[in-house]
């Protein structure tokens, strides 16, 4: 049977791998990820010598009908994300669905690996038996609208943001869940790994006093109402 994996790889930390990602990563024949440089770090450090192909939300219809291609004529893929489990906020998604719809026959296996989801939850000392994941937010459109169901939600809720956006976010949860508690970790498995928690008040007056720390990628996680 023909096979397709979706490869978990770290978040930071490249020693953050499984064993049975590096043996699969060696064993396919070609590997498919966001950027080819970041991913050529990581096969440089297993000694992994297989060709790589990009695929990401920029790619054209082009690339994706390649990939099929390469699928039919029995071609062993596997799809990593730049950091973390591929299809979990990323285009990949769009073609594991694609190789269903078209291939039924092809075995697709899941590598698990890291997730800055699951490991920011497992940090949190939030319930996380229940919890809704949003994603990266949208910039504009509807963003206001998302702020009003977390602070209506009854399940920790989790989203990730980037460092340009992060105070505005935190304000935001000011107004919409006032004293409920946040938490917010981010550059996961990294040398600067760091969670703060506290009010949005609280931890927006955290990061406008530290402002060397508005950097990296952060996943915000708030208590449930």
């Amino acid at each position: 049977m023909k096979k397709f994996y979706v490869v978990g790889t770290p978040i930071g930390n490249l020693e953050d791998i499984t064993y049975r990602a590096v043996r699969t990563l060696g064993e396919v024949d070609l590997v498919l990820c966001e950027d080819t440089r970041v991913t050529a770090n990581l096969l440089n450090k297993y000694n992994i010598k297989k060709p790589t192909m990009s695929y990401h939300s920029q790619s054209k219809i082009a690339k994706l009908e390649k990939i099929l291609e390469m699928i039919a004529e029995g071609k062993t893929l596997a799809l990593v994300s730049d950091a973390g489990t591929p299809t979990i906020s990323d285009p990949g998604s769009v073609l594991v669905s694609k190789i269903r719809e078209n291939f039924p026959d092809v075995e697709i296996i899941a590598i698990p690996g890291p997730s800055a989801l699951t490991s920011a939850l497992s940090i949190s000392g939030l319930p996380s038996s229940e919890f809704l994941f949003l994603g990266f937010l949208p910039h504009k459109k509807g963003r206001e609208t998302l702020f009003k169901e977390i602070a209506g939600s009854e399940r920790t809720v989790v989203f990730y943001e980037s460092p340009h956006r992060i105070l505005k976010s935190i304000e935001s949860l000011k107004k919409y869940i006032g004293e409920r508690k946040i938490v917010i970790a981010r550059e996961l498995s990294k040398i600067y790994e760091q969670v703060v928690s506290g009010t949005p008040a609280e931890v927006g007056e955290y990061f406008k006093d530290n402002a060397d720390k508005v950097r990296g990628e952060f996943v915000v996680m708030v208590s449930a109402k």
